[in-house]
């Protein structure tokens, strides 16, 4: 076994790989960029090394630095994580020339599979079941039409270097095909440097299945059951889970076995992951193998019990795997939410900026419950630009399906995240739905859920009344001078909505009683400052992040974002009667929807632009964003010109009407 490591990735998946490298007596190395100077896998490894700036390709995607920073340190082998040099032959054949072990397959393997058309005749001649489509390159666009009619229209249009969802686009009519190959074509260049396109068939009502693979260098190669990643959007996925709620032991095996087959026809050893899309009566086909670590791997080791980095390490070092597929077993039920710095309420749009605060949940792993954070950021951390706006992986275990769903949910409650817009409250909103706790997922899963978008959680009126109970009580906790040693009333308004209690104290235990007469035990132990109110109303826990506000609380609880006003019954009769603010009128502007780069600019001062009619292109976070035309309108002027890099609602174009 080697004795150091250099771990040639930043983030939550730098700490992962260091912390089995830990366990294991290896001297880790981490390497960083400028934006990285402060991160948190910096102080985590034994060593660091600067290896230049903030953009990616100044240093996280130079081969050369990398490489430079091993012979520094005399790193023995690198983990490359996921992402940046991880898949690339380029940097696991300059590492072999230079004599360090790479962490990874052997690089035809990674060239063979890190090519989706070539990858999927390999997998045909290993007599895997693949999805019909073309896998010869396409010219232009107008072929791009021709071969989306010939195949049959829903296709999905994708880079053959492709990977986390870009690159990616489906295409229901000419229009969509034409658009879609541009922009698949667009984003592959400027992420991978390879702009070639492929075309499939978009199997309806798909889900998202993968089988997780480990080989060693004897010639060992195992399944280790599958995880369903069927919850995503714009192909990126949202949330993941072990087992999939779809599979039975024969479709499984099947996967798995085909899986095995394919790895064995390359050669392959490490760990690897092979992507099925599943129909709804369980026919597969493969979509592509991944030849790295996959980021959602925590819930395959949560129901395994293995460490796939320690396998990676075993493999890597010529040793031969401690177990045998008949070990490989399922124990429970795992679910992994990534918690992305993004803005729900705004289409998802990048965030980025300060974590003013951050507070997840406590770990803990007992034979009932596992909560897991793997996480590269802390309090005061920045979420920048230049990379992807993931900041944690909060997974739960459970033994049943529905208790790690539960367990999810009470995370999700208690995870503080202040500073950036994150998609805390749409995920525990999925977590809620009934759909989602039955199991019937698809890839379109949050498009047909939320086909106007997220606009908040709207609770029962039970959960309403509850929440109002505990700010009516905080509100006794913050100044019991305020009020009376007999029960005294308060009025309590939610959204339009009024409560009016009162209220009687003895230690942690409030009697709040209604005018009805209905009488609500409310036991918490909150306290003036605490962000995080742990409370049982009527018998019913609950865990609300709270903050003051002037003349109440906000309230944060399973994916509602609340503000609650205490006030004395007389003051509550007047509210009514106070205006309302009007927004401002935006209409006449397009917007910048999230910090980025204008890629393009398709309009020009004077024109007549139609509903939907693209305007501009606005590139964040390694994605590109088409800005579409609302209404029909003039330009009336232009702000900006490509290149610009614009903040957040910074006005692009403005318009008059016509």
């Amino acid at each position: 076994m080697f004795t150091s490591l250099l771990i040639a990735n930043r983030g939550e998946i730098a700490r992962r790989v260091i912390r089995t490298a830990r366990r294991m007596g290896i001297r880790t190395i981490a390497v960083y960029s400028d934006a990285d100077r402060d991160a948190q896998h910096v102080k985590l490894a034994d060593e660091a090394v600067h290896i230049g700036g903030s953009a990616a390709r100044d240093s996280y995607l130079s081969i050369e630095k990398i490489v430079a920073a091993c012979k520094q340190t005399g790193a023995e082998a690198v983990h490359p994580g996921y992402g940046f040099l991880s898949e690339n032959p380029a940097f696991a054949a300059a590492l072999e020339q230079a004599g360090i072990i790479f962490v990874g397959p052997p690089v035809k393997a990674i060239e063979a599979m890190g090519d989706k058309i070539t990858s999927k005749k390999i997998a045909a001649a290993a007599g895997v079941s693949t999805v019909p489509g073309h896998m010869g390159l396409i010219a232009d666009a107008d072929e791009a039409v021709r071969i989306s009619r010939s195949i049959g229209y829903p296709v999905m249009i994708k880079a053959s270097a492709g990977g986390g969802g870009k690159g990616m686009r489906i295409a229901g009519n000419d229009a969509e095909a034409l658009e879609g190959f541009e922009r698949s074509q667009s984003e592959a260049a400027s992420s991978f440097g390879d702009d070639r396109i492929f075309i499939e068939k978009f199997v309806t009502e798909p889900r998202h299945i993968e089988i997780q693979l480990i080989g060693d260098q004897h010639g060992n190669v195992l399944w280790l059951n599958e995880r369903e990643c069927s919850i995503q959007r714009r192909n990126q996925k949202v949330i993941e889970e072990a087992p999939s709620p779809f599979l039975d032991a024969a479709t499984r095996k099947a996967m798995g076995e085909q899986a095995v087959a394919l790895a064995r026809a390359v050669g392959y050893t490490s760990a690897g992951t092979v992507e099925f899309i599943v129909d709804k009566d369980r026919n597969f086909y493969f979509l592509e193998m991944n030849t790295r670590l996959q980021v959602e791997h925590p819930v395959t080791e949560l129901i395994t019990g293995l460490d796939l980095v320690e396998l990676m390490f075993l493999a890597a070092a010529g040793e031969k795997l401690p177990l045998t597929q008949a070990d490989v077993t399922i124990n429970g039920w795992a679910i992994e939410s990534r918690i992305y710095a993004e803005d729900p309420y705004r289409n998802f749009l990048p965030s980025v900026g300060r974590l003013t605060r951050y507070s997840p949940p406590a770990e803990q792993a007992t034979p009932e419950l596992v909560v897991r954070n793997d996480t590269g950021v802390a309090d005061g951390g920045e979420i920048s630009t230049f990379y992807d706006p993931m900041i944690a992986k909060l997974c739960t275990w459970a033994p049943t399906r529905i208790e790690a769903i539960d367990a999810m949910e009470v995370a999700l409650d208690e995870f503080e995240l202040e500073g950036v817009g994150n998609n805390i409250p749409f995920l525990s909103a999925v977590m809620a739905q009934q759909r989602f706790r039955d199991g019937r997922l698809t890839t379109g899963y949050i498009a047909e859920e939320f086909p106007n978008g997220f606009n908040g959680v709207e609770l029962d009126a039970d959960s309403l009344t509850h929440l109002a109970a505990l700010a009516c009580t905080s509100a006794f906790a913050v100044d019991k001078r305020a009020f009376a040693a007999t029960p005294e009333p308060r009025a309590v308004l939610i959204n339009g909505r009024r409560w009016d209690f009162s209220v009687h104290a003895d230690g942690i235990e409030y009697w709040l009683t209604a005018p009805d007469g209905r009488k609500l035990l409310v036991e918490t132990g909150w306290k003036p400052g605490m962000s995080l109110c742990i409370a049982r109303v009527d018998g019913r826990l609950h865990h609300v992040r709270i903050n003051r506000v002037t003349g109440g609380f906000r309230l944060r609880w399973r994916g509602a974002d609340l503000v609650a006003k205490v006030l004395l019954p007389h003051v509550a009769d007047l509210m009514p009667l106070m205006p309302v603010k009007v927004p401002p009128d935006l209409s006449r502007f397009l917007l910048c929807p999230m910090p980025g780069q204008v890629v393009r600019i398709d309009v020009a001062e004077g024109d007549i632009v139609e509903d939907g009619q693209t305007l501009a292109i606005v590139e964040a976070m390694k994605m590109e964003n088409v800005l579409k035309a609302e209404k029909r309108a003039k330009v009336s002027k232009v702000r900006v010109k490509p290149g610009s890099v614009l903040a957040v609602d910074e006005v692009i174009l403005e318009f008059e009407a016509v």
